[in-house]
């Protein structure tokens, strides 16, 4: 939601914000609530004010997209990029947002002529209610960090307004189906309203096991509770909202709409 607000500010005006990278870690990862809106509304306003609007895909030297559920299910694959929950409920290491999101995006900036001598400005999404987050992201030489949003004093209350007064629907949260990041009620909603993807992350996990099985490896998960999917998140039963400072967040910045 926070990139769709600084769209229409830049499309407003308010900032100044030519061009927007979206990083997409795959068409088969990503929610694909967010990928319909990327081309049902976002590039066609985007288009409509002058700003250039690029969706990157993870390219191999040898030409062949990748993508994080490719990387994950590729067979012989021991791959763990997402950050799975390890047997004792704590998230394990990850490199999906600095592979798929923060070096493809580094790519075209370069490509465009980014340098350390150089540097482009980034804008970075992230609102006041998250000012906690703009301090954990490491600055690469060829670029500059903003955050608009912060010097705007704009709040994620806000930019869901900026976003309807501009004639836009509020987008839904960008992430991969399968975030392992997921609140307890983010992983039941799923399954109460897209099944199909709740029955693929399970699906996912399952496979992630089954290898780790093979290894002589304890289990991981995609939530906290230390149980596989289909259990920890039961059909019919309603969730009190969980609030825990590590859960739905992705540190970076970079994997929000």
């Amino acid at each position: 939601m926070q990139s769709t607000a600084l769209l229409v500010l830049a499309a407003q005006r308010r900032i100044d914000f030519p061009l927007f990278l979206m990083a997409n870690v795959g068409d088969d990862s990503e929610n694909p609530g967010t990928l319909r809106y990327v081309e049902e509304y976002a590039r066609p306003y985007a288009a409509e004010h002058g700003i250039e609007l690029v969706v990157l895909d993870r390219v191999k030297r040898d030409g062949t997209t990748e993508t994080l559920l490719g990387r994950l299910t590729r067979e012989g694959s021991r791959s763990l990029p997402i950050p799975v929950r390890m047997s004792n409920g704590a998230p394990g290491t990850r490199s999906c947002t600095a592979d798929f999101k923060i070096k493809v995006t580094a790519k075209e900036l370069k490509r465009r002529g980014a340098t350390a001598a150089a540097p482009a400005t980034i804008g970075i999404g992230i609102s006041v209610d998250e000012i906690h987050r703009a301090n954990n992201r490491r600055t690469e030489p060829h670029e500059l960090i903003t955050y608009p949003l912060l010097d705007l004093g704009l709040r994620r209350t806000d930019c869901a307004r900026v976003i309807r007064e501009a004639g836009l629907p509020v987008p839904p949260k960008s992430s991969c189906y399968f975030c392992p990041f997921h609140r307890p009620e983010t992983w039941h909603d799923m399954r109460r309203n897209e099944p199909d993807l709740f029955e693929k992350s399970c699906q996912l996990e399952d496979l992630l096991n089954e290898r780790r099985d093979v290894l002589g490896k304890d289990h991981v998960y995609l939530t906290r509770f230390g149980s596989p999917l289909r259990e920890s998140i039961r059909d019919g039963v309603d969730l009190l909202p969980m609030f825990d400072e590590a859960d739905g967040m992705c540190d970076s910045g970079w994997c929000m709409t």
